[in-house]
C-alpha cells in the first residue's frame, strides 16, 4: 500500500505540474456548429457525453478522482468538448472489462482511451483509432532473469492487465512452452497499472507485460528500482492501434472521428502528444477500425 500511494502521487503530481506548465501551448477550439448537429439527438439536448476510463493508463489517463481526469486523454477530451459544444463527463470504472461492459450496456456514450484496438474487439465496438503502440516488459533493475522477448518467460511470472491484449498473448506464449516441453508461464492478472508495477517492485512477478507508454511513465516513477526489456520486438503484436470505443455502428463514431481529424489537421493533436511527450506514438491520421482496416503508421 505505501509503495501504491506513492506511485499514484507521483502520478498526480507529474500531470498536475504538466498540465500548469504546458496549458498555455494547446491551441483552444472553435465550435463547429455543423459538426454538433450530427451528434446524436440525445447527446445535443443534454449537452454532454460520459466517457468511462479505468484510471490507470498514465500519460494518457490519470484518474484524478471518480469523475476528474489528467493527461493526454483529459486534453483530447477538452478539445473535443468546445469543437463539438458540450461537456465531456468522466467516469472511471475498474478493469478494462468494465469499460467496455459500460459502454455495451449504454451507460457511457465512448471511452476517449485509448484502448487497443482488435478484430474481436470490433464486433461488439467501433474504434476510432488515434494512436499506435508497442508492447514491452517491465522487469527489475540489471533484469536478474535475463526477459528479453516472449521466449524468455516460460517458467516465470509475469503481471498483465486483465482482460487486455496482453494477457491472450503471454498466455498462448505459456501453452507453447508447454509444447516445447518447458515450464508454463505463472500469468498474473491485475486490474490497474499501478498494482501490476506494485507486484513487480515487490518481487511477487518477474515482469509485467504491457503497452510500452504508460510503462515508460510508471518506470520512471520508481528512482530506478526497474527498467524496459524487449524494446523494438513484436514480442507477440502486429501492427497495434488504439483509439477512442463508442457503441457498434453508433453516429457518435462519424463525429469522433471527423473531430478527431480536425484536430489532427490544426495542429492539437500534436500539441497535446508532445506535451506528454508521445511523439513515438503518433499516427499520420485518425481511423475507424484500423485493426481490420488497416491504417497509416506515424
Amino acid at each position: 500500500m505505501k509503495y501504491m500511494k506513492t506511485i499514484l502521487g507521483a502520478m498526480l503530481c507529474l500531470a498536475l505540474s504538466g498540465t500548469a506548465l504546458a496549458a498555455d501551448a494547446l491551441p483552444a477550439q472553435t465550435l463547429d456548429s455543423a459538426l454538433r448537429a450530427k451528434l446524436p439527438p440525445d447527446i445535443q439536448q443534454s449537452g454532454r457525453i460520459i466517457s468511462v476510463n479505468n484510471g490507470s493508463f498514465p500519460p494518457y489517463e490519470i484518474a484524478t478522482s471518480t469523475h476528474s481526469l489528467e493527461g493526454a486523454s483529459a486534453d483530447l477530451a477538452d478539445a473535443l468538448a468546445q469543437l463539438l459544444g458540450v461537456k465531456v463527463e468522466h467516469a472511471s470504472v475498474s478493469g478494462l472489462s468494465g469499460v467496455l461492459s459500460g459502454i455495451n450496456s449504454g451507460r457511457y456514450q465512448m471511452a476517449l482511451g485509448p484502448i487497443g484496438d482488435f478484430p474481436d474487439r470490433e464486433q461488439k465496438n467501433d474504434f476510432i483509432d488515434f494512436v499506435q503502440e508497442f508492447v514491452v516488459f517491465a522487469v527489475p533493475k540489471g533484469n536478474p532473469l535475463g526477459i528479453q522477448s516472449l521466449d524468455d518467460t516460460c517458467g516465470k511470472r509475469i503481471a498483465v492487465m486483465a482482460a487486455g491484449s496482453a494477457e491472450q498473448v503471454i498466455r498462448k506464449q505459456s501453452a507453447a512452452c508447454v509444447s516445447a516441453g518447458k515450464p508454463a508461464v505463472t500469468v498474473a492478472s491485475f486490474t490497474d497499472q499501478p498494482t501490476s508495477v506494485l507486484a513487480v517492485r515487490s518481487g511477487r512477478v518477474d515482469a509485467f507485460f504491457s503497452s510500452q507508454a504508460p510503462l515508460t511513465y510508471f518506470v520512471a516513477q520508481t528512482n530506478g528500482q526497474l527498467e524496459l526489456t524487449g524494446l523494438g520486438k513484436a514480442n507477440g503484436f502486429g501492427d497495434l492501434f488504439q483509439g477512442s470505443v463508442v457503441p457498434k455502428d453508433s453516429p457518435l463514431g462519424a463525429v469522433v472521428l471527423e473531430a478527431y481529424q480536425k484536430l489532427f489537421d490544426n495542429g492539437t493533436y500534436a500539441a497535446i502528444m508532445k506535451k506528454w511527450h508521445l511523439e513515438g506514438n503518433m499516427i499520420k491520421a485518425p481511423g475507424r477500425n484500423l485493426a481490420s482496416a488497416g491504417g497509416a503508421k506515424a
